[in-house]
């Protein structure tokens, strides 16, 4: 029997083993756009987390009581820079790893991580709300941007004119 999902409590899982280890991570997709007031429901976790092969043993061993791991998975990802996934035995949930230094943002996105309280003793780091417009599609947000009001915000997160999150408010269209 699987029981009810929990992205939030799932999410909390990981990332109390993160903190653990010192590994520096935000939490993006549905979770993060949802907490800046944009709901989604898609039911996955997305996560960027900035670790080295040195500590893939330790986060193995603290998560596989509760996740399916593959351990060389998540040793590619780190050596590429690239994603893999966790899957969480009790839900099925899927959580997608992003390993930080992957692009040039990743920095950046981890350094403006903002923290969200949801209840005593529950907090996590998500991705502030120019990050989460960043992810979307790319390419429709270049296409777009002026129909849209964001050119502004768009040029700022692509570095372009640096990282300037008050860039980020939609103009008049």
């Amino acid at each position: 029997m699987t029981l009810p999902i929990d992205p939030i409590a799932v999410a909390l899982s990981v990332t109390r083993v993160l903190e653990a280890l010192g590994i520096v991570h935000t939490i993006g997709g549905s979770i993060a756009s949802s907490f800046a007031g944009e709901p989604r429901s898609t039911v996955d976790i997305d996560i960027v987390a900035a670790f080295e092969e040195f500590q893939i043993s330790a986060l193995v061993s603290a998560l596989s009581a509760d996740f399916y791991v593959d351990e060389e998975a998540l040793r590619r990802a780190v050596r590429e820079r690239g994603s893999t996934n966790l899957i969480h035995h009790a839900t099925q949930l899927k959580m997608d790893v992003f390993v930080a230094g992957g692009t040039p943002l990743d920095e950046q996105q981890l350094r403006r991580r903002q923290a969200v309280t949801i209840g005593p003793g529950r907090m996590l780091h998500v991705h502030p709300p120019e990050d989460i417009l960043l992810h979307l599609d790319r390419d429709y947000l270049t296409d777009n941007a002026p129909v849209l009001g964001v050119s502004s915000c768009v040029r700022s997160v692509k570095g372009r004119h640096g990282t300037n999150p008050r860039a980020c408010r939609p103009t008049a269209r």
